[in-house]
């Protein structure tokens, strides 16, 4: 029995405003890639041919950001501010821990932001959303052994921007 675009994408749009978020570092700019997104998403609905609608929709969403601004995506744009998303708190843990619950979210968050966008997309695709080699493959459009070096080698980054003891807020801006 056929299914409506409804049915089968409107599920994934929380998967796709983060993703947008996490390339485009900017709200504004995530609203406008999904919302564009959305609309050759529905367009092209009858082309979905299998049930794996949400790597179908993150790879819309992905050259969507990349038509709309042609590889800016590696370039500095306005980080993004998250009032409530990735920064709430647990709420079970006392008020110490939950400081810094918030400051560690937030110390992941800038470290991401300094990776290059090669790295930081198959990390979020991966850690974030979940997706396997083989989805983030399809949606990058890349061998699933780039895919496999790729997030070893931002893993690698992250962990060394994250031991920094410098801090991001002190200009680091990533590695070379």
């Amino acid at each position: 029995m056929p299914r409506s675009f409804e049915e089968v994408v409107l599920p994934h749009l929380d998967a796709a405003f983060n993703y947008a978020r996490w390339l485009t570092k900017n709200e504004a700019d995530a609203e406008d890639v999904v919302q564009d997104a959305y609309v050759r998403a529905l367009r092209f609905f009858s082309s979905l041919r299998d049930e794996d609608a949400r790597a179908w929709l993150l790879t819309i969403v992905r050259n969507t950001w990349y038509g709309r601004f042609p590889r800016r995506a590696g370039a500095a744009v306005m980080t993004m501010v998250e009032e409530d998303a990735d920064n709430r708190a647990d709420g079970s843990l006392d008020p110490e821990a939950q400081l810094i619950q918030q400051q560690t979210v937030e110390h992941v968050r800038l470290a991401l932001e300094t990776l290059p966008t090669d790295f930081r997309e198959v990390l979020v695709l991966r850690e974030l959303e979940g997706l396997s080699y083989k989805e983030i493959a399809t949606i990058i459009d890349i061998p699933i052994g780039t895919v496999m070096s790729r997030l070893a080698r931002a893993r690698e980054r992250l962990t060394v921007v994250l031991a920094a003891p410098s801090g991001l807020s002190g200009g680091h801006r990533g590695l070379p």
